[in-house]
């Protein structure tokens, strides 16, 4: 299984073992990673899942959707690294992943 890791605005990080196909919305819920709201519930809808993925990472993830694009440009504090964690799958290639929460979020 691909090893995640998110970290906290606060600099607090948790390392999570993720199983294949399941969205960094999921595998934060499911490790109850705060910071992480998912109102939606990654129908990608709502934005509570905005995270940063980290800059070493972000060619390694697959693109926004336009739809995806939409909702960031609502989100708080937008950077060229930010994401909705609902919209990416973990893959055998996000192995060792970093992903950063916003402090908006907390």
């Amino acid at each position: 299984m691909p090893t995640v890791t998110y970290i906290q605005a606060n600099g607090n990080s948790q390392e999570f073992d993720l199983e294949l196909g399941v969205s960094l919305m999921q595998g934060a819920l499911d490790n109850m990673v705060d910071g992480i709201v998912a109102e939606c519930g990654g129908s990608c809808s709502c934005a509570t899942c905005h995270c940063y993925i980290d800059e070493s990472w972000t060619d390694k993830v697959v693109a926004a959707t336009d739809m995806e694009n939409d909702l960031l440009a609502c989100v708080t504090d937008p950077k060229d690294n930010s994401r909705l964690s609902c919209q990416i799958k973990v893959t055998d290639d996000l192995d060792g992943l970093v992903v950063h929460l916003p402090e908006s979020q907390f």
